[in-house]
């Protein structure tokens, strides 16, 4: 697995789906990771686990995360994924969610360092393919930790780590600190992915000069936006890049419509569209009628007549 010089989709609930990711990857996204998955829905099957683990040779090579805190649940869980045809797992340290926090999990676990170097260090050796960890700065501003988790899961074999330049209490609010994604690149050998505040191509390169980081991460950037991997793959080789045009952007809706209804049927994937939609159609002048008559379709057809009436 390469972690160097790659533009990379970050995992986020809800949203990473097999549908979005085949999107993005379409559009130039070099690596692609799942939603993340609960070891202890692994360990206790949990029915929906398998769906989130769905994927197709477009997208390969499959990276999966993970979450929990318990060292011997995360291994077997990390062997079920690997099992499943995981070709690499990340392990997430940095979600903020109290649902999930205060379980221990997430940005919780990147609190006691030494449980998080015990996870990983279980998690590497019950599998063969490369581990990561997703980890943010620290749980505020006055316990900034990155430098020293960053060593710990190195040490405890991660292949690489990436660094939300957010602490847990900003949640996804303020500004990112890209001096934390520096320190972290300066204080180990493994590869470092930096992630935060990148919505356009400019941030890419700008992040790249000013932190040094091997590669990108790019999260909420690309929401109703996936064409923005291809304008940096663009904007990285030949300095310029276009914007995408109106029937870019409608063929792309039918196509993620498509996929959602493929992998969903039409019920869920016009659900899960929705919020899509509204996504896509953001900043675009006089769509809010569109949005909500978007909000109110429950049907493939119904919904791609919305989006012609605003593309028309």
């Amino acid at each position: 697995m390469n972690y160097r010089k790659q533009i990379i989709l970050a995992p986020m609930a809800g949203v990473t789906d097999l549908p979005f990711r085949l999107i993005c990857k379409a559009f130039g996204a070099d690596l692609t990771v799942s939603e993340m998955i609960s070891s202890k829905g692994i360990e206790y099957k949990d029915k929906k686990t398998n769906k989130l683990l769905e994927t197709h040779p477009d997208e390969s090579p499959l990276i999966v995360q993970i979450f929990g805190n318990e060292p011997e649940i995360m291994a077997r869980s990390a062997q079920y994924v690997e099992e499943q045809g995981a070709k690499a797992i990340d392990i997430n340290m940095g979600c903020p969610t109290p649902k999930i926090v205060s379980n221990g999990d997430g940005a919780a676990l990147g609190r006691d360092i030494k449980k998080a170097e015990a996870v990983v260090r279980s998690v590497v050796n019950a599998v063969s393919v490369p581990v990561s960890v997703k980890f943010r700065t620290g749980w505020d501003n006055k316990t900034i930790n990155c430098v020293e988790l960053a060593k710990a899961v190195e040490a405890a074999g991660a292949a690489a780590v990436t660094l939300h330049g957010r602490t847990r209490e900003q949640q996804y609010s303020g500004k990112a600190n890209w001096q934390a994604i520096k320190a972290v690149k300066q204080a180990v050998s493994i590869p470092v992915i930096g992630n935060g505040d990148i919505t356009c191509p400019e941030d890419v390169r700008a992040m790249y000069e000013e932190t040094g980081c091997d590669s990108v991460m790019i999260g909420r950037g690309v929401l109703g936006n996936p064409f923005l991997f291809r304008q940096i793959q663009e904007y990285l080789e030949i300095g310029s890049y276009a914007e995408p045009s109106t029937r870019d952007k409608q063929e792309t809706i039918f196509r993620h419509l498509d996929l959602l209804v493929q992998y969903k049927g039409e019920h869920l994937g016009i659900l899960e569209a929705r919020k899509h939609i509204a996504w896509y159609l953001k900043g675009i002048p006089h769509s809010a009628a569109a949005k909500a008559k978007a909000f109110s379709t429950s049907t493939l057809s119904d919904m791609k007549d919305v989006v012609c009436e605003i593309f028309k």
